[in-house]
């Protein structure tokens, strides 16, 4: 294909999520030899300042200027579009569109789209706490007519020792623990719970209680780089297509 556009991946946020989504843009797309593939550049920023830490107030380093210089290396790298597979990164989202010259996808507002098409209606959030305090889904959510949920204080702090005392540090994770906070949102009447946080992508939804009903925005991102770069995406079985 002459007609693909070459994917910039803004990734290190955190460095094994951009791993995984890398491998999804690589598994699912329709190729049947290398050059059936998309092109892509891989920015790992992983020296990036912690997003959450500065949106909620515990550090004043903002990531801003480190993921703006990155989007500025992957466009003059050859970059058409960039991804950026990280959710409480995209409460910067409009200064990074802004000072990019080629599209920036947006994680949130694709996400919400996507639900609101499979007609859910009140939505279960399972993210880090600066991306639940940065308000990005609740104002989607609200748009498109969705309520969005939150974990309470009890379980929101189990989903974050999941992700920086488990994942961020190499830890394995048992589910156990992820999915009795997804069944807490799913008993408050959530008919779709969102996994807000690419990191939580890591965690294997096989042995998930058949009732709890999951959405993983990147799965949501990876499918739509594929189809924005010029590919065609198989094999997402987990999306309700």
């Amino acid at each position: 294909m002459t007609d693909k556009r070459k994917l910039g991946i803004l990734g290190g946020l955190g460095p094994m999520a951009s791993v995984i989504f890398y491998k999804m843009i690589t598994e699912h797309t329709k190729a049947s030899c290398d050059q059936d593939h998309l092109d892509v550049i891989v920015l790992s920023g992983a020296s990036t300042p912690d997003r959450t830490e500065f949106i909620t107030g515990k550090c004043n380093v903002s990531p801003l200027p480190k993921m703006i210089e990155g989007i500025e290396l992957l466009e003059n790298a050859g970059a058409e579009i960039i991804s950026v597979p990280c959710n409480t990164a995209h409460f910067f989202y409009d200064e990074l569109n802004k000072a990019s010259r080629v599209p920036v996808l947006n994680i949130v507002e694709l996400t919400a789209g996507y639900i609101k098409r499979i007609g859910a209606k009140r939505v279960g959030l399972l993210a880090t706490d600066g991306t639940i305090q940065s308000g990005s889904y609740k104002r989607e959510c609200d748009r498109l007519g969705m309520e969005c949920i939150v974990p309470d204080e009890y379980n929101q702090k189990i989903i974050m020792d999941i992700i920086y005392n488990k994942i961020k540090n190499n830890n394995d994770t048992d589910p156990t623990d992820f999915f009795e906070v997804a069944k807490s949102l799913h008993e408050r009447n959530c008919d779709c719970l969102l996994i807000g946080c690419t990191e939580l992508s890591l965690i294997p939804l096989d042995n998930a209680p058949s009732e709890l009903r999951f959405v993983d925005s990147l799965e949501v991102l990876a499918k739509v780089s594929i189809e924005e770069c010029g590919c065609e995406p198989i094999g997402f079985d987990n999306l309700m297509l």
